[in-house]
């Protein structure tokens, strides 16, 4: 009788655990189900450009059914709501799944670090739906500011100067001018700020790179605030720790992410939230769960830091999770996690961004950085088979 396989969450590693599982087991050997809370895989390291109006919904939130629909994968389109390993059951908001085994790829949450106001007063950038919530809501401040003269309408403040957060500056940096014509207002009256915690922006960079993110967006009237702290969130302003208090009626809040409550209460061996894994991504209390993704945190061997939560890391868990399940099911010998690091590019709009790639850190900068980032996503949806679903 086939195995019951059952992977939470469509993302890099939930999507890629599916395909490579199916490669090596067929349907005979195992009966593949997969829970996602959207139709659709999304490209989340495109989402900035869904959010700035630079491209359309289809080419960053892919249909599963598209990818999937041949490998003999049942999709379920529902929200995961407990784990319950010992009874080898997920429930769902409309029922309850048993397995064989478990891949858990539910990914992280926001982290809100219990600053007062700012869960209930800004956007996040998550999915497609974010992407296009924070889009629909700059055009319409726009529109009000237009009407009004409020200062707080043409002023957007971003918290959180990792990738995504400085990704996203880049975006209206790139888009807001021409957003600006075609409605009568003056770009000049916009402001565009990148608020900060930490010493620096993009920490995961060299200082070259760093100083060169700021310097091209800069000039396209991003203000950085680094080294301050947002303190506080009402729906028009933002408290920092220096004091300052800016008026702003978007704020949104790009600072950090935690392990998935799902995952954290469900009784696996966990850490801070995120799951514990064995060299191979098994729970390392439960070897019928495999983990891949940001809802595990892994350690490289001999190091007491996990690696960074990131869709590269994710995509090679899913593949490794996906080969290890038809070892356990068929027998042999399971293969450990040992991640390949590419490098790591950011986008600083349409023509610009910088970047290191290879295991030398060969460090891009402008132009070919920005295509070697389109080049990136090219392969990635090349990969999953990914590119006639734009087409949908």
């Amino acid at each position: 009788m086939a195995k019951q396989i059952l992977i939470l969450g469509g993302g890099y590693g939930g999507l890629l655990t599916a395909l490579t599982a199916r490669q090596h087991l067929s349907a005979a050997e195992a009966n593949i189900t997969i829970i996602n809370r959207f139709p659709t895989h999304q490209i989340i390291t495109e989402l900035h450009r869904l959010a700035g109006g630079t491209i359309k919904e289809q080419a960053v939130a892919l249909p599963l059914q598209k990818l999937l629909g041949d490998k003999q994968v049942n999709i379920v389109v529902d929200t995961v709501k407990e784990i319950k390993p010992n009874d080898k059951q997920v429930v769902t908001a409309n029922g309850a799944f048993t397995y064989d085994a478990l891949v858990v790829a539910l990914g992280s949450e926001t982290n809100y670090f219990g600053i007062p106001g700012l869960e209930e007063n800004s956007f996040v950038l998550k999915s497609a739906a974010d992407a296009n919530r924070i889009r629909e809501h700059v055009e319409a401040r726009l529109d009000a500011y237009k009407a009004s003269g409020n200062k707080a309408d043409a002023t957007i403040v971003v918290g959180g100067g990792g990738l995504t957060g400085v990704e996203l500056v880049g975006e209206f940096a790139d888009k807001l001018p021409e957003v600006c014509r075609s409605k009568g207002i003056d770009f000049a009256d916009i402001s565009i700020y990148c608020v900060e915690a930490g010493p620096s922006i993009l920490p995961v960079f060299p200082p070259v790179l760093i100083e060169r993110a700021v310097e091209s967006l800069e000039k396209r009237g991003v203000t950085f605030l680094t080294g301050v702290a947002i303190t506080e969130a009402t729906t028009n302003t933002v408290s920092l720790k220096n004091g300052q208090t800016i008026e702003s009626n978007t704020i949104i809040w790009t600072g950090g992410v935690k392990g998935n409550p799902v995952v954290g209460s469900c009784g696996i061996a966990e850490d801070r939230g995120r799951a514990t894994v064995t060299s191979t991504l098994q729970s390392t209390s439960h070897p019928d769960v495999f983990l891949a993704g940001d809802c595990a945190v892994v350690f490289p061997e001999g190091s007491e830091r996990p690696y960074p939560p990131t869709a590269q890391l994710a995509w090679q868990m899913g593949e490794t999770v996906g080969f290890n399940l038809s070892v356990q099911i068929k027998g042999g010998v399971m293969d450990k996690f040992t991640p390949v690091f590419s490098g790591t590019l950011g986008s600083l709009g349409r023509k610009d961004g910088i970047g290191t790639i290879g295991g030398n850190n060969t460090k891009l900068k402008g132009l070919p950085a920005s295509l070697m980032k389109e080049a990136s996503n090219v392969r990635y949806l090349s990969h999953i088979h990914g590119l006639f679903a734009l087409a949908y």
